[in-house]
């Protein structure tokens, strides 16, 4: 947070980029006398670096659940862009998604002694019984006899095998990564050196911030994984499940069910899929409220870090007045609307401590106050959601059509000799 209201101070003072530790007055030349190659960048330069930017940190955190048998690589294709869709309007569905994973995940893990790659495996419907049914709940490996077998061939599966089939590792990841980091360092090294920093680049900084949550969540995910590992005994009598049998969500009903995830922690199914795969939003239902509390805690705080980071460009140069004002109100509700669901789960959460309250007045009170505002701020964030959606589209096209009229010296590139000489 200290480095974000840094970051944010940087922008924002006197309207301007902070002033510089070594001077570029000699730099600082309007653009229309930017003609050393060297020393400048095209507009085409600042499009292809920003695009490149959020294409790949996008492509490599999105992990996709494993598809149903059968489903061809067109289909599992839309499957993920379809959540890289929703990443792009709404980063801190994904972001909520994966921590609701990640924690089931490790109570897995814990529970079971099983790696954090088995738990993760198990979580994505990546082991299937005998007859083709997925095992993705604990009770399944908790019944009596079925559940010991099942437990045992997860076990049984080394984790070499898990990556094996994933087709990104800790290669591609590292890559992505460091094309986030080197960005990173190049909008820092322009805000030190004085010079200005285009609306597009803001965007896209506060999507590699948000892309690092999920990175850091899903690392030990297997990535784009196709195929499902066969383990323990039948788990129906019946005939084998085909993939006609497994519905999947629409980019609606997708959408719907992580703003459900963002606001209340809705996971989906409750009970073991009927068909041959889960969908794209199952995460392992869990029993325990704290996780669930963080979860909405680590999506208000990304909501918040997304918004600020946007805000970073407050006092920015932009073409008119109303683009201004308008990324301001846009920024500022992207910040906000993430952190009613906070509200509305912690007073869910005090209207659950009054239940075991002793006084009766006290405990009535709780109750109500608890009930009446977790549903006014629920209702609140749900009436907000289609004002979010507009914010973040807005925030996607704003930013190219400020490139009309970039700022002056936006064209003007890093000096790196400052930072190393003889470069």
């Amino acid at each position: 947070m200290l480095f974000l209201f840094i970051l944010v101070h940087l922008f924002s003072s006197s309207g301007i980029a902070a002033p510089a530790l070594h001077p570029t007055t000699a730099r600082a030349l309007a653009d229309s006398q930017c003609d050393d190659i060297n020393d400048c960048r095209k507009l085409f330069d600042i499009v292809w670096g920003c695009l490149t930017t959020i294409f790949a940190c996008t492509w490599v955190s999105v992990h996709p659940n494993v598809p149903a048998p059968g489903e061809g690589s067109i289909a599992a294709l839309g499957q993920r862009l379809k959540m890289m869709l929703i990443a792009l309007l709404a980063p801190e569905i994904m972001v909520g998604f994966a921590a609701r994973q990640f924690f089931a995940a490790r109570s897995l893990s814990t529970e079971f002694e099983l790696s954090m790659t088995h738990a993760f495996f198990f979580g994505m419907g990546g082991f299937v019984a005998s007859d083709g049914y997925p095992v993705v709940i604990k009770a399944q490996l908790t019944e009596v006899p079925r559940g010991s077998l099942f437990l045992t061939g997860i076990k049984n599966v080394i984790r070499d095998d898990i990556e094996d089939k994933g087709n990104g590792d800790a290669l591609s990841k590292g890559l992505a990564l460091l094309q986030g980091l080197w960005f990173i360092t190049q909008c820092l090294a322009r805000v030190q050196q004085d010079l200005p920093l285009t609306e597009l680049e803001v965007t896209t900084l506060a999507f590699v911030v948000a892309m690092v949550f999920i990175w850091l969540l899903w690392w030990h995910k297997p990535l784009d994984v196709q195929r499902q590992i066969v383990i323990g005994p039948s788990l129906s009598s019946g005939t084998q499940p085909t993939a006609s049998r497994t519905k999947r969500s629409t980019f609606g009903e997708a959408m719907l069910l992580g703003i459900g995830s963002l606001i209340w922690g809705v996971s989906g199914d409750a009970d073991p899929p009927s068909g041959n795969s889960v969908s794209a939003f199952w995460s392992t239902p869990k029993k325990s409220g704290m996780n669930f509390h963080v979860d909405v805690a680590i999506v208000a705080l990304v909501g918040a870090v997304f918004g600020a980071v946007h805000c970073a460009a407050w006092n920015s140069n932009f073409p008119t007045r109303q683009e201004m004002l308008l990324w301001r109100a846009c920024a500022v509700i992207i910040a906000a609307v993430p952190s009613a669901g906070l509200v509305t789960q912690a007073s869910f959460g005090f209207s659950r401590d009054g239940l075991q309250e002793e006084n009766c007045t006290i405990a009535v009170l709780k109750i109500v106050l608890g009930v009446l505002t977790a549903v006014t701020t629920g209702i609140v964030a749900l009436a907000a959601v289609p004002c979010y959606l507009a914010a973040r589209v807005i925030l996607l096209t704003l930013p190219l059509i400020a490139l009309r009229a970039p700022p002056a010296g936006a064209f003007m590139d890093i000096n790196w000799t400052a930072y190393i000489p003889h470069l």
